[in-house]
């Protein structure tokens, strides 16, 4: 907000340059706290991890890529930093209470599953559940990672269409 904007619009920087520079710092953050708490489920916690962590890994990735592609999305929503901000403490709490993280996803009324299933999170969710839980690999969790590819790249392609090359 500071004049970075200014800055990058004078690059010969495309869209899907300024999305990536954008999103890859936080896909370490990412990489990082799942590992934390990967490992204080199993130390802590002592939660088994019984199916393909290359399954998981593949999972998480296309989950944080997703999440992250919305908060492009919202940036490209909002005139302002807080704005953003704002706008995203809105996308939580039904991500939260439609995911089947609070609440289990089967009670739900059918309009609520309806919305959940449009959260990547539910099916991140379940790719977990399966993985660590069920012995799952790549061939039982593969339902659940192409509606995660499909909102990532419905959300995406909503975020290049509204990404603008000027300040206005």
């Amino acid at each position: 907000e500071k004049g970075t904007m200014e800055t990058i619009l004078s690059t010969p920087a495309r869209p899907l340059e300024v999305m990536g520079g954008k999103i890859l710092p936080y896909v370490a953050v990412g990489y990082v706290e799942t590992g934390i708490f990967l490992i204080a489920a199993r130390v802590l916690f002592d939660v088994p991890f019984t199916g393909s962590a290359l399954a998981l890994l593949a999972g998480f990735n296309l989950y944080l890529v997703a999440s992250l592609a919305l908060g492009f999305l919202i940036s490209t929503i909002s005139a302002t930093q807080m704005a953003a901000m704002q706008i995203s403490f809105f996308t939580i709490l039904p991500t939260v209470l439609l995911s089947g993280f609070m609440f289990p996803f089967a009670g739900m009324p059918a309009w609520a599953q309806v919305l959940g299933n449009c959260l990547p999170a539910t099916h991140f969710l379940r790719i977990t559940r399966k993985v660590m839980l069920k012995s799952a690999g790549f061939a039982e969790i593969r339902a659940d990672m192409g509606w995660i590819c499909v909102i990532m790249l419905v959300t995406t392609l909503i975020a290049l269409k509204r990404y603008h090359q000027t300040l206005d």
